[in-house]
């Protein structure tokens, strides 16, 4: 059998990622973060680097997405990028090593934009949430993770996030099979999910 592909997206900060870490713990499956796509930055100088704007669907390896994501759903073994985000580039010569298993959850704020996705997932997810809450939940994350200052974090968001998600994330939600808000808690939204993943007969019944 093929894998079943659930795609969940959302705003930076929306709780789109745990809710994704956490499905893919129930349901045994394959974490398939767009996160490890980022473009490698490395000619850039790191000034150029720090102003680059992630928020942009050009800013992930479209392509090499497709391409592992249909693999995967062909019950194919990928290796995929290693992604350093204090560095803004890719880890030379160090790839993931990831086997199909029966479920492959694909997460990441432009996981339901690009059109020629949309036909290899069999369920999608949007997970909503005000910017002001995914402001701060992304001031937290990036600071303790990535290495980043408060100021400089609040100046990507104005810049570059907020204004991006409204013009690729935020649309997204009309296209999605099933709504969850991220400020809800966790467990109603896998609950949900869980729901109509059986409904669809993607599950079987408990």
């Amino acid at each position: 059998m093929k894998p079943v592909v659930l795609a969940v997206g959302g705003c930076s900060g929306s709780g789109k990622t745990t809710l994704a870490r956490e499905l893919a713990g129930q349901l045994d499956a394959v974490l398939f973060p767009l996160d490890y796509y980022y473009r490698d930055l490395a000619h850039l100088s790191r000034a150029e680097r720090d102003h680059y704007n992630f928020d942009h669907p050009d800013s992930l390896e479209h392509d090499l997405i497709v391409r592992h994501v249909q693999q995967l759903r062909e019950n194919q073994p990928i290796d995929r990028p290693n992604y350093d985000f204090s560095t803004h580039s890719r880890v030379k010569g160090v790839t993931d090593h990831v086997e199909p298993r029966a479920f492959v959850i694909v997460e990441g704020i432009l996981a339901l934009h690009y059109a020629d996705l949309m036909p290899l997932y069999d369920l999608t997810v949007y997970v909503d949430a005000p910017h002001d809450v995914c402001l701060t939940r992304r001031i937290h994350r990036d600071m303790r993770e990535r290495g980043r200052t408060e100021e400089s974090v609040r100046e990507q968001f104005e810049t570059y996030a907020k204004p991006m998600a409204d013009e690729y994330v935020v649309p997204c939600r009309e296209c999605a099979d099933i709504t969850v808000t991220g400020t809800e808690a966790l467990d109603w939204s896998i609950e949900s999910v869980i729901v109509e993943l059986r409904r669809r007969n993607l599950l079987p019944s408990a």
